[in-house]
């Protein structure tokens, strides 16, 4: 059987390795890069290829990895039978796109499901996810790593993945301090998720091969927990599963791939930002989970933002720099910078598009449903001085950073730059309880 996996750069490396590889009656012919799914180097170059140290003997020279707009000239060109699709936070209505384009052209159509790609752990794990880009998944992961630590839990925290780099170099990746991030060359993405957790005193893993990432993470620990990225299935069973719905995109819970299987599989589902949402979003989200998951708990939860210094943004015009995905695929039109600047009573939030170069300014163009914020985009060390010129650029008093790593560190203006931080808070609850809902079937 010959088979092409459509993906991004994460999901499709998970599913190959583990339910392709090593299997002589297929031969996975190509893999597919999805547009416009932040897919950073991958972008470039005319040759990138899944390596075949990764591969396996089956593919002495690798795999190459084409354009999906290739699609059905891959399936002739290599008499595909099967197209696999694996990648996520997209709508189902794409995913189906994909699908007819794929079938018309002679191919079967197949998702891999959790039982087929989830590995299984020696210790327990704990899986936060979500249904979209953006609702807070790695602020509930750190505050339940907290909450483990306090336990005297050894805990490691593993990031569903980001291998923009070298794949091979990339297999296994292990980040416990800015040294190790900065030994990487992480993108600016990879820090959003990343820097966090370091800061916060968490080791994380991520990486290419999934297999082996769990094998040294729980090596080190007694607890792990899946930090999923988009709104991706967790790669490990999990013992505990976590979901975030965020209620200002309401419905988005039923729409979206694979979030709403997530949803329907949650053992919790955490609906968060409702101290930004209207009741009648949040009843939304509710009764959703009533119709497709009644067993499923519901914790109710705020998006807490402050800044150190608010006096700084009274009165003033500020640049909202937001967290990239949140804001490209994640589809929001704003995010916590912009929230800061209402909150702390910012005179102006200065539209950047006037001032963008390059790079940011293609972003800004292709994502016309943003409000007055610059999404932090990073994937090239190119895109990162585009980011840095845009700012420069920008007539305002101060930038207001709503993305989840120093900002300060990657660019070098002379606006002073004011983090903005956010944190879940849970409303009827504490993480630490939720823990303890669940200690017999994590064995804590």
């Amino acid at each position: 059987m010959r088979v092409l996996i459509a993906g991004a750069a994460g999901r499709d490396f998970h599913d190959f390795n583990v339910v392709f590889r090593d299997r002589p009656e297929v031969d996975v012919v190509a893999f597919t890069r999805a547009p416009g799914q932040n897919l950073g180097e991958l972008d470039s170059g005319t040759d990138r290829r899944y390596p075949p140290e990764l591969a396996g003997p089956g593919y002495p020279d690798g795999i190459p990895i084409e354009p999906e707009s290739r699609l059905e000239a891959l399936i002739e060109s290599h008499e595909v039978d099967q197209v696999v699709f694996s990648y996520s936070d997209v709508a189902h209505e794409h995913v189906m796109h994909v699908g007819s384009r794929a079938m018309a052209a002679g191919a079967d159509f197949r998702l891999v499901g959790p039982k087929q790609m989830q590995l299984d752990a020696q210790v327990p794990v704990v899986a936060v996810d979500a249904v979209r880009t953006g609702c807070g998944k790695s602020q509930a992961t750190g505050a339940l790593a907290d909450a483990l630590d306090a336990r005297g839990h050894e805990v490691r925290i593993v990031r569903e993945p980001m291998p923009y780099g070298d794949l091979l170099e990339n297999r296994v990746q292990r980040f416990a301090s800015h040294d190790d991030l900065d030994d990487a060359g992480v993108t600016i993405e990879e820090r959003e998720e990343y820097e966090q957790h370091v800061d916060s005193g968490h080791v994380v893993f991520a990486g290419v091969d999934y297999e082996a990432i769990l094998d040294e993470a729980q090596s080190e620990a007694d607890v792990l927990l899946w930090d999923g990225g988009n709104n991706e299935l967790p790669f490990f069973d999990p013992d505990l599963h976590v979901v975030l719905a965020d209620p200002l995109r309401a419905g988005d819970e039923l729409r979206y791939h694979p979030g709403e299987t997530n949803f329907r599989l949650a053992d919790v589902v955490l609906v968060n930002k409702e101290n930004s949402a209207t009741d009648g979003q949040i009843q939304t989200v509710v009764d959703n989970v009533g119709r497709v998951n009644p067993d499923a708990a519901i914790v109710h939860a705020d998006s807490v933002v402050t800044v150190d210094e608010p006096e700084q943004i009274e009165g003033a015009r500020v640049l909202a720099v937001e967290d990239g995905p949140t804001l490209t695929h994640g589809g929001t039109s704003e995010g916590a910078a912009a929230v800061a600047a209402e909150q702390y009573g910012a005179a102006e939030r200065v539209d950047p598009t006037d001032g963008a170069v390059g790079s940011i300014a293609e972003t800004l163009a292709e994502y016309s449903h943003l409000d007055r914020v610059l999404p932090a985009m990073g994937y090239s060390d190119e895109q990162i001085r585009d980011l840095e010129r845009t700012v420069e650029n920008v007539d305002c008093d101060l930038v207001l950073a709503g993305t989840p790593h120093d900002l300060g560190r990657l660019l070098d203006v002379d606006v002073p730059i004011v983090d903005v931080h956010y944190k879940i808070q849970l409303r009827d609850d504490s993480f630490d309880a939720l823990l303890e809902r669940y200690a017999d079937s994590l064995e804590l």
